[in-house]
């Protein structure tokens, strides 16, 4: 694999390597395409915004940060987000990383849907968190040049990105959609599942066991 792409290097150390084949072994074509353009699209805007940051642990981030909607890293009652993150964790456990760098690739991954948040949070959660808004959502599309995005593109194609990705989400927590609340994701099964009807915070609050 290309290891510059649109001047950005893409990590090559074995801790790289090792986080490349568990998203190919669990993963699929759509989410490695995804994933490693976060990571391109996420680091190029730090490098434009002249950001510091450390891109082993960003690459690592995209790279796991959607694994939690795969049956092998999906749990019964956590939403995604967290389920990718607990997987990041352990996996960073068998090298020598410092806890800190591990909960801060946790926090990115976590955080990476929580609008408002991950972009005021460390450069690595905002970046994870920028790379995932431009390449879902086109957030700083225009921050780029048009042939930063034609190389990041030729080399990871989005192959019909738009139609594939929703459906994608919603099988990684059809069966949990309880844990959407709260979240954007709760537009995705309002999408999918007939006369969907969300959890309501103001009936959480009004219909608690307080008496006033």
């Amino acid at each position: 694999m290309m290891t510059n792409i649109a001047g950005i290097h893409i990590p090559d150390s074995q801790l790289a390597l090792d986080a490349q084949d568990i998203l190919k072994e669990h993963g699929s074509q759509l989410l490695w395409n995804h994933s490693n353009r976060v990571y391109l699209f996420g680091a190029l805007q730090g490098e434009k915004a002249k950001k510091k940051y450390d891109g082993e642990l960003l690459y690592v981030s995209a790279l796991f940060h959607d694994l939690g909607l795969t049956k092998h890293y999906s749990s019964e009652d956590k939403r995604f987000e967290v389920d990718g993150a607990n997987a990041a964790r352990q996996f960073l456990a068998h090298y020598q990383i410092d806890e800190n760098a591990i909960q801060l690739v946790w926090d990115a991954i976590a955080l990476h849907t929580t609008i408002g948040v991950a972009e005021h949070k460390e450069n690595e959660v905002a970046l994870l968190y920028a790379g995932v808004g431009l390449d879902v959502m086109g957030e700083g599309y225009y921050n780029l040049t048009d042939e930063e995005r034609k190389a990041i593109i030729k080399a990871f194609p989005r192959n019909q990105f738009k139609k594939e990705i929703l459906p994608a989400f919603f099988e990684g927590f059809r069966h949990k959609p309880e844990t959407t609340f709260g979240n954007i994701k709760s537009d995705v099964c309002a999408l999918y599942i007939p006369d969907y009807k969300p959890k309501n915070f103001c009936d959480c609050v009004l219909h608690s066991p307080w008496s006033e």
